[in-house]
C-alpha cells in the first residue's frame, strides 16, 4: 500500500491584520503525497461545510469525499489547519457500506492499533493535532477506483468584540512549516461541489452580516428574528482562502451577565459558561503616549512589506500631536530602525513608513531579540504600547516559551497580539498576552484589515479596567477559568467551571477604573438538571488543557505532569490533544482492542440537544435583567477619527482591497467579485 500523508502595551493587533494581502502562493488544505510518489493524488471529489451558531460557541462539521484514482488500494492523509481553541470530537469514516466511529484515547495507542489495523488490511481511521498548526487525518484504505467519505465536527467558543462576533473557517494555511512543504504535494483541488452553509442564531438583534471577500458570492438570509443563514456555494473549488463570517449585534444593546449551564445527572457536576459583556464605555486616554512597533521582516515576509508599510501608516495616521513612536525590525537580528522615539508629525510618518516599504525580507525569526531591544530605554512617565507584528514563528535565538515569560514579566507592558495567517505559534502569543495583561488574536489573510486596526486601537488608545478579578459565592464552584487582569474596551470575558450541587450562585466582578474601586454583581440559581448543551463539558475540559498548557509554557508546571494532565482530560472528554487522538475503528475494531465506546454516548447525548434546539428560538441566558450587574450599554466601535468607524471599514474594506488583491491571484467572477474558495478562475 502506498502511503499519501504528512505525519508598556504590546500591541500586535493592528498590523498583522495586514500583513496577508501580498501574492505569497496559497499553502492550503487538501490530501497530501509524498514529494516523488509514483501515485496520483487522492481526489477530493465534495467538501461539505455545516456551521451553527449558537449561545456563545460554534459547531462545525465538515464532510468530504475522497475518491483514489491509482489502480491499487492507498493510505489517504488529509490536512486541515487547526482553529484555534478548537475541540474535535468526532470522526466518522463511511467505506462502502459500513460506518467507522471515532473514539480518542492516548496518542500512542492509536498509533500502535491504526498500524496493526492497516498491516492487517482492514479500514481504519486516526485524526492528530500536530501541535498548534493543524489536524491529519489518516484513512488506512481507499481502494482503487473507489472513494471515502470522512466526516469530522469540532466546536469552539466565539466572543464578542465591540458588538461584532467573527467566526473563522481556516483553509490556508500559514506556511511555516518548512520541512513539511518540502515533503509533501498538496492537492486543494474539489472536484465536485464546495458547499459551506452557516445558522446564525442569536437572543439578540443582528443588525448586519458580512463575509469580506464574499460579497458576489455569499448569500445572507434572514429567517426570523433571532435566526440568519449564509451560504457560499461553487463547483470545482481550490481549498487554498480562509472564509471569514462576521455579524453585527444592533446598537444600544446592555451590558449583560448571562450564565448557560449543563447538568445531566443529579449524582454529576454540573458545567457552566459565565458570559460577561461590560456595560461599561471606557473613555479614551487623554494625555499623549508613545508607540513602538516591532515588525516582522524574515524571509517568510517576502511579498507582504509593502501591506506592512501600509498598516504602519493607517495607525501613524490615527496618533496626536502629542504621541511618540519608535520602530524596531527583526529577522535574524533586531535593529532599531528610527534610533529611538521620533514626534509623531507628519513629516516623520511619510519618512518611516516609506523606510518600512523599502525593507527586504530575508532572513530567520529572531523573534525574542525584537521583543528584547523594543522594551528597552522605555520612559516610565509615558505609556507605552509596543506593536509586535508577525506571521510566522521563531526559529532563531531564545526559542524557549519560559524565557518570554521571563522577559516580559521584567516590564510594566501589555500585549495585544495579531498573528498573521493559520500557521503562526499562537500558543507563544497567547503567553506574551498572558504574561503582559494583554490579549491576542489571530488573523486570517482573508479578514478585512483596517476595520481591525480600528478596532484594536480603540482598545490601545482608551481606558481599561484594571485588578479585575471574578468571585462566585453560594455554590461550591472548582476550575474556574482565570479572570484576565485588565479588562479592555468592548472586550467580552467567557469563564467556564463546574459545580458540585445546585442552588443560588453570587457573582461579582471586581475592578478599579480611574482609581476608584467598581463591583458588578448579579446571581443565578445553578439548576439540578439541564440537558440543553451538553457540548459544554467539551469546551470546559479544552478551557482546562488551555490552562494547562499555560502554566507549562510560563515554567511553572513539568513537562511530564502537563503531559499527563492533558492526556487525561482529552480521553475523560474525548478531544483530540498533543496527546490524545481519535482512533476510527468498526465495532469488531474497538471490541478486539478492548476500547470503550465513550464518545459514541457522548455524540448521542449532543446530537439528541442539538435536534431539540434546531426546532426552537434561542434561549436567553441573561441572569441580571431585573436589576441590571452594569450602568450601560455595551460598548460600540468607536469611529476612529474618521467618517467611517471599525465596524463600515469590515464591511466595505475587504470588498476593495482585500478582493482586488485576490481578484490579482484567482480571478474575478462575472459579476465582478472574488471568486468563491478555489472557483478554478
Amino acid at each position: 500500500m502506498v502511503a499519501i500523508r504528512r505525519p508598556v502595551f504590546l500591541t500586535a493587533l493592528a498590523l498583522g491584520a495586514l500583513i496577508g494581502l501580498g501574492p505569497a502562493p496559497a499553502r492550503a488544505a487538501g490530501t497530501l503525497s509524498p514529494v516523488g510518489s509514483p501515485d496520483q493524488p487522492l481526489r477530493i471529489e465534495d467538501h461539505e461545510v455545516k456551521v451553527v451558531i449558537d449561545n456563545g460557541f460554534a459547531r462545525t462539521e465538515v464532510v468530504q469525499t475522497f475518491a483514489n484514482p491509482n489502480p491499487a488500494a492507498v493510505e489517504a492523509l488529509y490536512a486541515f489547519p487547526l482553529p484555534r481553541s478548537a475541540s474535535l470530537s468526532e470522526m466518522t469514516i463511511v467505506s462502502g457500506e459500513t460506518t467507522y466511529e471515532g473514539e480518542v484515547v492516548a496518542r500512542p495507542q492509536a498509533a500502535t492499533v491504526y498500524e496493526e489495523e492497516r498491516a492487517a488490511g482492514r479500514q481504519a481511521g486516526r485524526a492528530d493535532k500536530e501541535s498548534y498548526q493543524r489536524f491529519e487525518f489518516r484513512v488506512a484504505r481507499v481502494e482503487p477506483a473507489g472513494t471515502v467519505t470522512v466526516r469530522f465536527v469540532y466546536y469552539q467558543p466565539l466572543e464578542v468584540d465591540t458588538g461584532v462576533v467573527r467566526y473563522l473557517y481556516p483553509l490556508e494555511e500559514g506556511g511555516t512549516d518548512e520541512v513539511a512543504e518540502q515533503f509533501w504535494l498538496r492537492n486543494d483541488r474539489v472536484e465536485g461541489r464546495f458547499r459551506l452553509h452557516a445558522t446564525l442564531k442569536s437572543v439578540w438583534p443582528v443588525d448586519q452580516v458580512r463575509v469580506p471577500g464574499f460579497e458576489q458570492a455569499a448569500k445572507i438570509v434572514p429567517v426570523d428574528e433571532e435566526t440568519r443563514t449564509v451560504e457560499i456555494a461553487a463547483l470545482q473549488a481550490s481549498l487554498d482562502r480562509d472564509v471569514v463570517i462576521y455579524y453585527r449585534l444592533a446598537d444600544d444593546l446592555p451590558g449583560r451577565v448571562e450564565v448557560v449551564p449543563y447538568r445531566s445527572r443529579r449524582d454529576a457536576p454540573g458545567t457552566f459558561m459565565i458570559v460577561v459583556t461590560p456595560g461599561v464605555d471606557l473613555q479614551p486616554i487623554a494625555h499623549g503616549a508613545d508607540y513602538v512597533f516591532v515588525l516582522d521582516v524574515s524571509g517568510s515576509m517576502a511579498g507582504k512589506i509593502a501591506t506592512l508599510a501600509a498598516g504602519v501608516g493607517k495607525v501613524l495616521g490615527q496618533m496626536r500631536a502629542e504621541d511618540r513612536f519608535r520602530i524596531v525590525t527583526f529577522e535574524s537580528r533586531a535593529r532599531d530602525l528610527t534610533g529611538g522615539m521620533v514626534p509623531a508629525t507628519p513629516e516623520n510618518m511619510k519618512r518611516w513608513v516609506g523606510e518600512v516599504g523599502g525593507l527586504p525580507a530575508t532572513g530567520s525569526t529572531n523573534l525574542y531579540e525584537g521583543l528584547d531591544l523594543a522594551l528597552r530605554g522605555l520612559d516610565d512617565d509615558r505609556a507605552t504600547s509596543v506593536l509586535l507584528v508577525t506571521d510566522g514563528v521563531t526559529n532563531t535565538g531564545v526559542v524557549d516559551p519560559p524565557r518570554f515569560h521571563e522577559l516580559l514579566k521584567r516590564y510594566d507592558v501589555r500585549l495585544f497580539g495579531f498573528l498573521m495567517g493559520n500557521g503562526g505559534n499562537w500558543p507563544l502569543m497567547r503567553l506574551l498576552a498572558d504574561a503582559s495583561g494583554g490579549f491576542y488574536a489571530p488573523v486570517s489573510n482573508a479578514d478585512d484589515i483596517v476595520g481591525q486596526i480600528l478596532l484594536a486601537k480603540s482598545k490601545v488608545t482608551s481606558e481599561a479596567l484594571h485588578d479585575a478579578r471574578l468571585e462566585l459565592d453560594g455554590v461550591e464552584v472548582t476550575d474556574l477559568t482565570a479572570t484576565p487582569a485588565k479588562i479592555y474596551r468592548g472586550q467580552q470575558l467567557v469563564y467556564f467551571g463546574r459545580y458540585s450541587r445546585p442552588g443560588r450562585l453570587e457573582i461579582s466582578l471586581h475592578a478599579r477604573l480611574t482609581g476608584e474601586d467598581k463591583t458588578y454583581a448579579t446571581s443565578v440559581d445553578l439548576p439540578a438538571l439541564d440537558e440543553d448543551n451538553p457540548e459544554l463539558e467539551r469546551l470546559w475540559a479544552l478551557d482546562r488543557i488551555e490552562g494547562v498548557e499555560r502554566e507549562r509554557d510560563r515554567g511553572a508546571l513539568p513537562e511530564s505532569e502537563a503531559k499527563t494532565a492533558i492526556r487525561d482530560l482529552g480521553v475523560a472528554y474525548q478531544l483530540v490533544t498533543d496527546e490524545t487522538s481519535m482512533l476510527v475503528l468498526g465495532d469488531e475494531g474497538f471490541a478486539r482492542h478492548g476500547i470503550a465506546r465513550d464518545n459514541r454516548e457522548r455524540v448521542a447525548r449532543e446530537a439528541a440537544a442539538q435536534a431539540q434546539r434546531a426546532t426552537q428560538p434561542p434561549r436567553r441566558y441573561r441572569v441580571d435583567e431585573r436589576s441590571p450587574a452594569f450602568p450601560g450599554t455595551a460598548p460600540r466601535p468607536s469611529r476612529g477619527g474618521g467618517a467611517v468607524g471599525p465596524w463600515g471599514l469590515l464591511v466595505l474594506g475587504a470588498g476593495s482591497l482585500l478582493g482586488r488583491t485576490l481578484a490579482r491571484r484567482r480571478g474575478h467572477t462575472e459579476g465582478g467579485g472574488p471568486a468563491p474558495p478555489g472557483s478554478g478562475q
